[in-house]
């Protein structure tokens, strides 16, 4: 199915990664960037990157997968979330697609996928963007009890992503609320964010790397962080600047959690010339 984001004909896709019907978005042509999702309640590849795939895709073949779990992408029963799980689903993914080598974009949750797949196979990927990645030195945060917290409705969904998410709450509207509030809820979306993150059958919260680990990994990164992030806090990035060998930083001012919603333009040019430039 065709649709447009901001402008772009971007297609709503469907193919088999590991066993499991995987729902994605794809835009553009040339080398290949997977963008990664976070793990917000309601969150999808859409959700989250609407505002940069139009300018990104001008670029770049961008695919956009919803992760196991999330977005439109079949939740097999017999599923046990944990990063391996998600790390795999990925893996499986560039393989449907045929896809040997790619940089990779991942936000929050997606930026941790991104490290463990450049410690998988350094091989496979070229260049990688971590925002508001969690990391050495990442501890539980108000923002993110809050987001584990979430039980749906309206009023919490507004709630969660005024006081956590943006800056400016007046980017907040009511359809970006109906939007996330929606998805937070359909076809066993909400069991399955309760069961990550709280059944201990899973291991959605194990998302630690030692220092060891991220000084081993030496794909070229661009970190990204809104200074007022609450949910992961900026001081995570800095931290893993002084670990990774070959990493540059860029923080953004008057920035939450959501930079690639909040400065999306200039997000996507960053983005956009740091991929492009060897």
């Amino acid at each position: 199915m065709t649709s447009a984001v901001a402008g772009i004909a971007t297609e709503a896709r469907t193919v088999e990664a590991g066993g499991i019907q995987t729902s994605y978005l794809e835009a553009g042509h040339g080398e290949p960037l997977v963008m990664l999702h976070g793990s917000g309640p309601g969150v999808s590849a859409l959700a989250n990157w609407q505002h940069n795939i139009g300018a990104l895709s001008q670029r770049f073949r961008v695919l956009a997968p919803d992760i196991v779990g999330f977005g439109a992408t079949h939740r097999p029963d017999d599923v046990v979330y944990s990063l391996r799980t998600w790390t795999d689903h990925i893996w499986s993914f560039l393989d449907a697609l045929g896809i040997e080598t790619t940089a990779i974009v991942g936000n929050s949750l997606g930026g941790r996928i991104a490290l463990q797949m450049a410690t998988d196979r350094p091989d496979r990927i070229i260049k990688m963007v971590l925002m508001g990645a969690p990391g050495v030195g990442m501890t539980p945060t108000e923002g993110l009890a809050a987001l584990r917290a979430y039980e749906p409705s309206h009023g919490a969904m507004r709630d969660l992503l005024r006081n956590y998410f943006a800056v400016d709450p007046t980017m907040i509207t009511d359809d970006l609320v109906a939007i996330r509030y929606e998805a937070s809820i359909a076809g066993g979306a909400y069991e399955a964010y309760r069961a990550m993150f709280f059944d201990p059958r899973h291991a959605g919260s194990e998302l630690g790397i030692s220092e060891a680990e991220v000084r081993a990994i030496a794909t070229p990164a661009l970190l990204v962080h809104g200074r007022e992030d609450k949910v992961v806090p900026m001081q995570v990035s800095v931290t893993m600047l002084g670990l990774l060998p070959n990493a540059d930083l860029h923080v953004f001012s008057a920035c939450g959690h959501w930079t690639q919603i909040e400065r999306a333009d200039e997000f996507s040019t960053l983005v956009g010339d740091y991929l492009a430039r060897r």
